[in-house]
């Protein structure tokens, strides 16, 4: 596999979850829902503002340093896999299993993806809220300060007797993986475990 067609596996990864993050965003109200399946699987508009374990650093006037300071270090971190791909690529002594590449190649579209919804989606969009759907054109914050749309959940039984070291498998209605993610979290999650389960063996060399 060379170079360019991991750069099309990207573009092509990026639009799919462009895709479906732009019409959830366009089409949904904040909080509707979609039954796709009914009781294990709907589409839920939700927006989060991408930083880890709701941090926020706000000084007085209202800018979130905690997220900016998580959107370059997002930043980082695609630069580095930009790297880490290219230099395993051209490594002719260690040939880097095609698995591996494809594996980091996902981690870096589901990295890309959150990063546009933080850097653009506060400029070109209006607001969403639970009555109003949001609009191209729009402006509800500054470069990097834009909110992450996700609509995937999963709410496969009720758990209602749960262990508190268990807490964060169930979402506020007691439902076993309630947590609601997007494609580009979904690109992540699978690709860290297959490289986990089945390429281990690569990286413990």
């Amino acid at each position: 596999m060379n170079f360019k067609k991991i750069s099309l596996l990207v573009i092509v990864l990026l639009i799919a979850d462009q895709a479906l993050k732009i019409w959830v965003k366009t089409h949904m109200a904040l909080d509707e829902s979609i039954i796709v399946f009914p009781d294990w699987f709907q589409l839920r508009f939700i927006e989060n503002n991408g930083a880890a374990f709701g941090m926020h650093l706000s000084t007085p006037g209202g800018f979130d340093w905690g997220k900016l300071a998580l959107g370059l270090f997002r930043i980082g971190l695609v630069g580095f896999l930009i790297w880490l791909i290219r230099s395993m690529m051209r490594n002719k002594e260690k040939k880097t299993p095609t698995g591996v590449i494809v594996g980091l190649t996902f981690i870096l579209a589901g990295a890309l993806g959150n990063i546009l919804d933080s850097a653009f989606y506060g400029l070109i969009f209006s607001a969403s809220t639970p009555y109003e759907v949001a609009q191209f054109g729009g402006h509800y914050a500054g470069f990097m300060m834009g909110k992450v749309v996700d609509m995937f959940y999963f709410p496969l039984f009720q758990w209602n007797s749960v262990p508190n070291v268990l807490r964060f498998l169930v979402d506020s209605h007691n439902y076993f993986f309630g947590a609601i993610f997007n494609l580009a979290d979904a690109y992540i999650s699978v690709a860290t475990l297959y490289l986990l389960l089945f390429q281990y063996k690569f990286f413990c060399k």
